[in-house]
C-alpha cells in the first residue's frame, strides 16, 4: 500500500523533473550556465537528450501514484535511485575531471532524493509489516 509521503513525492518528484525537462527544451542552455557550462547552439542536443530522459521520468513519477501493484512500485522507486544515485556518482566524476564545484550542489540534492526514496520504501514496508501482525 503506498502511504501519502510516497504520494506526495511522487507527485513532487514528477512537477520538479517536468520542470527541469522544459527548461532544458526552452532555454538549452539555463541549467548548465549555472556551473559555468557554456553550450554552443550546435550542442543543444544534449540538453534536448536530458530532456528527453526527465520527460520519461516525470511521466513515471506521474503514473507511479495510480499503481497499487507493490512490486511494481518498488521496482520505479530503485529506478529512480538508479538514476539519481549514478548522477550523482558521474557529477563527482566531473568535478574531477574539471567542471565546476558548484555541481556538488546538485549532487547533494540527488542523495536528498535517495533518501527520501529510501525512507518512503521503508515506511511502506513498516505499514505492510504492521498490517501483517495485526492479521495474527
Amino acid at each position: 500500500m503506498m502511504t501519502s509521503f510516497v504520494r506526495i513525492f511522487l507527485l513532487a518528484h514528477g512537477l520538479i523533473t517536468l520542470a527541469a525537462a522544459l527548461v532544458l527544451i526552452v532555454t538549452p542552455t539555463w541549467i548548465p550556465a549555472a556551473v559555468h557550462i557554456r553550450l554552443q547552439p550546435d550542442q543543444y542536443l544534449m540538453s534536448y537528450f536530458l530532456a528527453a530522459a526527465e520527460l520519461a521520468i516525470a511521466w513515471l513519477s506521474f503514473y507511479a501514484v495510480r499503481i497499487r501493484n507493490a512490486a511494481a512500485l518498488k521496482g520505479i522507486l530503485y529506478s529512480f535511485m538508479i538514476f539519481h544515485g549514478s548522477t550523482a556518482i558521474l557529477e563527482v566524476y566531473a568535478c574531477l575531471q574539471g567542471a565546476d564545484p558548484a555541481i556538488l550542489v546538485n549532487m547533494g540534492m540527488r542523495l536528498l532524493i535517495i533518501g527520501l526514496i529510501w525512507y518512503g520504501l521503508h515506511q511502506t514496508a513498516g505499514r505492510k509489516k504492521n498490517r501483517n501482525n495485526r492479521e495474527d
